[in-house]
């Protein structure tokens, strides 16, 4: 299957003449597809793409490989997409409370209001997966992508991260020591987590600090809509994904805390069972994710 996704990932590129738009087809980041490519590139031995400034040129190699993989990828991607069945059937789908209700409920209503019947189960990746490798779930968006027998993963969207404050508590900072020594700087804040393991947190602070925070743990709640409001309410800094912020940002109820010169980014994956086919209902639920997360802006 990683190997079909190459080649998927090289087809959609050699299509696109470009790997950003190939990026936004496939619902992966552009750093995704272009290490895709480079370990196609790698196995085969032959270069395929060519980088120009208005996208990729194929070699005479790629083009070769693109003319012999097409109608088989073509004819893979149709039985992927197959009718919706004729009887309704349930899907169930896992995820964090906060993703669920902002993007997840939002882009599949179209098919609920068609008929389908989804049953969602909130919680926290880990469980969830468990849940989605005993069969007692379909379909699971995860913020992370745990190496599990059994389970295959679709990367969905990528999200950036901030690191935000109540105005009060930004004013309490050494502007001049965060320039220096970030980390330091933010130490005396408590923070506001998602869970125990201060999983978004702790992310943050080893991509732009280069360790774990040391800072003292106020408040935990598993809902980023209840990070946000513990933060607006000044109980302590969190990071939290740019799209739930933004609007809080505007309001002047949070501030922005720290500006890397290049934002964390994450990726949301599409979770399903590797063993067997995913059902037809399923499928529609998949492709109805991946088509409306084009749309969404980057977390």
């Amino acid at each position: 299957m990683q190997e079909l996704d190459l080649l998927r990932t090289f087809l959609e590129v050699h299509r696109a003449g470009s790997i950003t738009a190939a990026s936004t087809r496939l619902g992966l980041s552009q750093p995704s597809v272009s290490e895709r490519i480079g370990r196609l590139e790698a196995e085969l031995g032959a270069p395929l793409l060519t980088r120009t400034a208005r996208g990729v040129q194929p070699t005479s190699a790629g083009d070769a490989l693109a003319a012999r993989i097409a109608a088989p990828i073509d004819q893979l991607r149709e039985a992927w997409t197959a009718p919706a069945p004729t009887t309704t059937e349930l899907v169930r789908i896992g995820g964090a409370s906060d993703i669920i209700a902002a993007r997840v409920i939002p882009a599949l209503t179209p098919l609920a209001t068609e008929g389908a019947r989804l049953a969602f189960t909130l919680g926290l990746a880990p469980d969830l997966l468990a849940r989605l490798q005993n069969d007692e779930l379909d379909v699971v968006i995860s913020s992370v992508r745990t190496p599990t027998r059994g389970i295959r993963y679709r990367g969905l969207v990528d999200e950036e991260f901030v690191l935000i404050g109540a105005p009060a508590l930004a004013r309490t900072i050494d502007r001049d020591r965060l320039a220096t020594d970030a980390a330091a700087a933010l130490h005396h804040l408590p923070l506001v987590t998602y869970d125990d393991a201060l999983s978004i947190v702790r992310r943050y602070w080893r991509s732009q600090f280069g360790h774990r925070p040391t800072n003292r743990v106020a408040v935990t709640v598993p809902d980023l809509r209840g990070v946000l409001a513990a933060v607006a309410a000044g109980a302590g800094i969190s990071a939290l994904p740019r799209y739930l912020a933004d609007p809080s940002i505007g309001a002047g109820t949070v501030e922005v805390l720290h500006r890397p010169d290049e934002a964390p980014i994450n990726t949301l994956h599409i979770a399903i069972r590797g063993a067997g086919a995913p059902s037809a209902a399923t499928i529609r639920v998949i492709d109805a994710l991946t088509e409306r997360a084009q749309h969404w802006d980057v977390f």
